[in-house]
């Protein structure tokens, strides 16, 4: 869990911003690959995430009448992800067949869930996209998740687009994807990323002024740094 505090600081800046604070820790594999939004956000979407693991599906073991069992895996995760959650799921890249549809989305979005993403993608994308609740995916795809995926596993560590995810991690979204804050250090990027934006965006004032990256991007003249100090009392930031 993180604070209310650090949660809307992380609505306001970018993945961009994290991905470098994560880089100067070390950690280079957080964001998630080949996902995008299926609509443009209004904010970041910020929420813990809850997982769902697909692995190849058995036929056998995976008709269509396993939607008639209540205990399904899948069924399970979409009712029981908690609020302000975002639902993870590891489609194994595969987007071939879908991870889920829009009456499951409705259903997340209804009981208040924060977000869903898949590293495969959704049917019923217009739908979707229409929806109230961020959703990322690689691309539509019609076909039924049991034509290639098993539901197998809930709330257990995953890869998701080649990143690690587990239960409790904080995942961002905005235009550019998702990024997987560690949850043990999600505090501390919240207000290091937020700090690190005030400063990008006098950086960005700037640069439209005509002046030179030097010196000022990244911050190694101290004349500069003056400057910044000023234009935040100014600006109250």
């Amino acid at each position: 869990m993180i604070t209310e505090v650090a949660r809307q600081k992380l609505k306001s800046v970018s993945t961009a911003t994290l991905t470098t604070l994560l880089f100067k820790r070390g950690l280079n594999h957080q964001f998630i690959q080949d996902v995008q939004p299926l609509t443009s956000l209004k904010e970041s979407m910020v929420g813990e995430a809850f997982t769902l693991r697909y692995i190849p599906a058995r036929e056998d073991l995976n008709p269509l009448s396993v939607f008639r069992d209540s205990t399904h895996p899948q069924r399970v995760a979409i009712e029981t992800c908690p609020k302000g959650h975002v639902m993870v799921i590891d489609s194994r890249k595969d987007a071939r067949a879908a991870s889920a549809g829009a009456i499951l989305v409705t259903r997340l979005m209804m009981r208040g869930v924060a977000g869903i993403v898949t590293d495969g993608g959704f049917r019923d994308s217009v739908e979707i996209a229409g929806l109230d609740i961020p959703a990322f995916h690689h691309r539509p795809s019609a076909p039924t998740n049991l034509t290639l995926h098993q539901a197998i596993d809930i709330n257990v560590p995953i890869g998701c687009g080649d990143a690690p995810v587990f239960p409790g991690d904080i995942l961002v979204g905005d235009s550019d994807g998702v990024v997987v804050l560690p949850k043990e250090i999600a505090e501390e990027l919240a207000h290091e990323a937020f700090d690190m934006s005030i400063f990008e965006d006098f950086v960005m004032e700037c640069v439209r002024e005509g002046r030179s990256i030097r010196g000022l991007y990244p911050l190694t003249d101290s004349s500069i740094e003056v400057d910044f100090n000023e234009w935040k009392q100014k600006v109250n930031r």
